[in-house]
């Protein structure tokens, strides 16, 4: 049948299994199920799972302190971004420890994927000695799990996998669900963790049936940009831990490094012209240090662009809007360029008044003053209000101090400054130059206010 007989909708019927002992038909009545027996919480024993460390702090971090046994793990991310090269690290490391692993491809022979393993042998990463499965056919993985009882098994990808059973072809919508629910069970019974590797779509976001999300245990995403070095870790979803934490990573020729400390990588990087400024960022519970540029040019087109990388446009389109409206930066007839450096993203409503500050310090051609050297950024944070005002945001003591360990001690937050004119002033104060940098400061009094 190609339309639905409910929403007369085309090529939307997926084939599923049908549950046995269910009448079909109208009136059909179902079987008698037995009843459960419910169970107080108070009286269910909580064990204590003991979680598997995958030599990759970044990674385990993300994950909550490792690998849960008997958990699912779905891992997506862009084409070409490293998802293959992190799961093949954690493999080598746990192979490395003693730990009993199975590497699942269904993209690659196993030639090829000697070949990228080859480059991850390190000391500590054995990644040549990890075994390896080509196979697409599900029964034939699941045999497979079953018969090693891996500790850690990883499947890349899982929309490459198929259930003869169905007749859809791999990774459409109920092949994909069916496999994952197949491969859950078998993880659970035999308390293996599973890694699966899975697509993205045009819009970034993980390929198949939104279920698939549902059903794993956790959600990872890998971000970034293939031409920049920087990578990130974020999960989207996770029982076992903090969905707030966020991994660094680094890609180089031997693999991925773990970036330790990515807030003295941007700093050292940043130069402190105009348009810079150093965003104090909270990444779950770790405060990091991010470059923020901006340029403001005279369009030639009709309608000036806003181009933004690592922020929302439509928070980029807010900021400019109160920028105009309560700090007289006007920038309606020219193109506005946001960059977080890097690749990162930034999410956080505490960067709006790091872009603020560089687009007005763009704008007027004027760096921004800190106080600490004519080269040194400055650091700021806080969330920027439709009338102008500068809300307060979480962990401003932990922020502080990351800007205080790289000598950024003079920050503007809206402990400082109430509002985004009194920003302005102080951000321009004591160093301004110049016609232009003198127009912000007098627009900026006489305006806005204390």
């Amino acid at each position: 049948m190609g339309q639905c007989p409910g929403c007369g909708e085309w090529n939307t019927l997926v084939e599923e299994r049908s549950a046995p002992g269910v009448a079909a038909g109208r009136g059909g009545s179902r079987s008698a199920g037995v009843a459960g027996r419910a169970t107080v919480l108070r009286d269910v024993q909580q064990e204590q799972t003991a979680r598997l460390p995958t030599g990759i702090g970044e990674l385990d971090r993300v994950l909550g302190g490792g690998v849960v046994p008997g958990s699912l793990v779905l891992l997506g991310g862009a084409p070409g971004i490293g998802k293959s090269t992190l799961t093949g690290m954690a493999l080598g490391h746990l192979v490395g420890s003693g730990a009993d692993v199975l590497y699942v491809s269904g993209e690659e022979s196993p030639a090829q994927v000697r070949m990228r393993h080859q480059r991850l042998e390190i000391e500590a990463c054995r990644a040549l000695d990890v075994p390896i499965l080509t196979e697409t056919d599900l029964p034939s993985v699941l045999a497979t799990l079953e018969q090693l009882r891996p500790a850690v098994c990883v499947i890349d990808s899982v929309q490459t996998l198929h259930d003869p059973a169905l007749t859809g072809a791999p990774g459409s919508v109920g092949q994909v669900r069916e496999v994952a629910a197949q491969i859950l069970r078998v993880a659970k019974g035999i308390g293996s963790a599973v890694i699966l590797v899975g697509h993205v779509t045009k819009e970034g976001s993980i390929a198949g049936p939104r279920v698939l999300e549902h059903l794993v245990d956790a959600v990872l995403q890998f971000e970034g940009e293939r031409e920049r070095t920087y990578r990130t870790l974020r999960a989207l979803k996770n029982r076992f831990g903090s969905t707030n934490e966020v991994g660094v990573f680094e890609m180089r020729e031997g693999g991925l490094v773990e970036v330790l400390d990515p807030s003295a990588r941007f700093v050292d990087e940043a130069t402190g012209k105009p348009g810079s400024v150093i965003l104090a960022a909270m990444e779950g519970s770790r405060p990091m240090l991010v470059e923020v540029q901006a340029l403001v040019h005279p369009s030639e087109l009709e309608q000036p662009r806003r181009v933004c990388t690592g922020i929302d446009r439509n928070r980029l389109a807010l900021i400019l809007a109160v920028l105009g409206r309560h700090a007289k930066i006007a920038t309606g007839s020219a193109d506005v360029f946001v960059n977080v450096v890097g690749g990162l993203r930034v999410d956080e409503p505490g960067a709006d008044l790091a872009v603020a500050l560089a687009v007005a310090s763009a704008a007027r051609g004027v760096p921004l003053i800190t106080g600490a050297g004519p080269t040194r950024p400055l650091a700021c944070f806080g969330e920027l209000g439709l009338t102008g005002e500068l809300r307060t945001v979480g962990h401003t003591e932990r922020r502080l101090t990351e800007a205080r360990k790289f000598g950024l001690g003079n920050a503007l937050h809206p402990g400082t400054a109430p509002t985004i004119g009194r920003a302005l002033r102080d951000a321009f104060a004591g160093g301004v130059s110049g016609v232009s940098g003198d127009v912000v400061i007098r627009d900026a009094r006489e305006k806005v206010g204390p």
